[in-house]
């Protein structure tokens, strides 16, 4: 891993550039137009154009995209008991993290013959979007969909690519199963996106996608935003470990290599204070590395996107980490709950030696869906608020409207709306 001594912390913005802005594609122009063009054909073609783009990007031609209940029964007898019992404990604790977040309608009296509030309403219709690519994420259905599932949404449209024979990974229809999603459909990329914002003979349009994806998902996203709404346009992954010389190298690292198997866009950070422990880390991590299946991709995204910050106090540390904002932020420090007020900046937090990443991927309860390439500074992970809508509620009695007539009236003639002081007139 290269390693970047930090003295001048004014040029920080210049430095961590290359690292956060990975997402920034050149081509973007090129993929637009793509994008486009597959959005056209999905709205003007329906299933024929899904089913055309499906054999031309997957290489498979379908008979039916949608998953039927039997395949999703075989598909499970398939995935070890183990591992379906591992789901379910998961699932556990996600939903029993996100059942806190809900919130609920609420009405206030503001005086005689007022009451104003907030009416809590879960989104009717959601679509998860599950990559199918390099490797299947189960974990992806569960942190999606339980949430909805909270707010209570009752109509989950689940999309996934299939693989060469038509078939959809045993491992996420499992998941799908036990998250309660019995809607799926065997369609990925950019056109399964224009089929649930757009909808189809056979896939009914949704209200919001959420779920992560390729370059070209992410596209099709942001430009279906308006139509329905969306999550997040996620980038690729990245971890920021703050550490100081008692922390063990070798933790250190196998967390760094953790998110560089990701994929090759993926960043892996570590920022301390002692260059001799970024050295044992730098070690650490060429010895590691060289066990991974996933090697020639982790090397990749090390290569290009792995980095060592030197700094000269704990301070600059998190000045630097705030400046950031990772997705997945770990403090390896003595007592980690001290620092946690100086973090601005971060999708998740992890404190301490023994709450490393992944436990937050799969495990733990938190969302793993979080905002990347410095976004964080803005946004939030995945909750239940993303499947919620609040509508306002007003009641004033005669009475009451009459006390505030004349502001009202006022303020209309103010801004030139005498529709909107007559509307107020014809009352009294």
């Amino acid at each position: 891993m290269r390693i970047i001594r930090l003295g001048n912390m004014e040029s920080k913005e210049e430095v961590l550039k290359p690292f956060i802005n990975r997402n920034k594609f050149e081509q973007v122009e090129s993929i637009d137009s793509k994008v486009e063009k597959i959005i056209k054909e999905v709205r003007d073609k329906g299933d024929i154009g899904l089913i055309s783009l499906t054999n031309k990007f997957d290489k498979v031609l379908l008979k039916d995209i949608k998953v039927t209940n039997d395949e999703i029964n075989q598909s499970i007898k398939q995935v070890e008991k183990n591992f379906l019992d591992i789901l379910e404990e998961a699932k556990k604790n996600i939903w029993q993290f996100h059942e806190i977040q809900l919130q609920q309608s609420w009405f206030v009296n503001k005086g005689v013959d007022i009451t104003l509030g907030q009416k809590v309403s879960s989104i009717d219709r959601v679509g998860i979007y599950v990559p199918g690519g390099k490797a299947a994420y189960p974990s992806t259905v569960l942190m999606n969909s339980i949430p909805a599932r909270v707010a209570g949404v009752e109509s989950i449209a689940m999309v996934t690519p299939p693989s060469k024979y038509g078939k959809v990974n045993p491992y996420i229809l499992a998941a799908a199963k036990i998250s309660g999603i019995d809607e799926i459909y065997k369609v990925g990329g950019a056109q399964s996106i224009a089929a649930l914002a757009y909808g189809t003979e056979t896939i009914k349009p949704v209200n919001k996608i959420v779920g992560p994806g390729n370059t070209y998902v992410a596209r099709a996203k942001r430009k279906v935003f308006g139509n329905v709404d969306i999550d997040m346009v996620a980038g690729p992954s990245e971890i920021c470990i703050i550490a100081d010389s008692n922390a063990e190298s070798r933790l250190v690292a196998a967390d760094l290599l953790s998110q560089a198997e990701h994929d090759e866009l993926a960043s892996s950070m570590l920022i301390t204070t002692s260059l001799t422990f970024a050295k044992e880390v730098s070690k650490e991590v060429e010895m590691q590395l060289s066990e991974l299946k996933r090697k020639d991709i982790a090397q990749k995204s090390m290569e290009k996107y792995g980095v060592i910050f030197v700094l000269d106090s704990i301070e600059q540390a998190f000045e630097l980490s705030n400046e950031i904002a990772p997705e997945h932020l770990e403090i390896m420090l003595d007592n980690p709950f001290k620092y946690l007020s100086k973090v601005k900046n971060a999708g998740a937090i992890f404190l301490g030696a023994y709450s490393p990443e992944p436990l937050g991927d799969y495990f733990a309860g938190p969302n793993h869906t979080l905002p990347t390439s410095g976004t964080a500074k803005f946004s939030s992970p995945l909750g239940v608020d993303d499947f919620i809508k609040k509508s306002s509620i007003i009641y004033y009695g005669k009475e009451a409207l009459g006390k505030v007539k004349d502001q009202i009236i006022t303020f209309a003639e103010k801004e030139g709306l005498e529709g909107h002081g007559n509307s107020i007139k014809v009352r009294f």
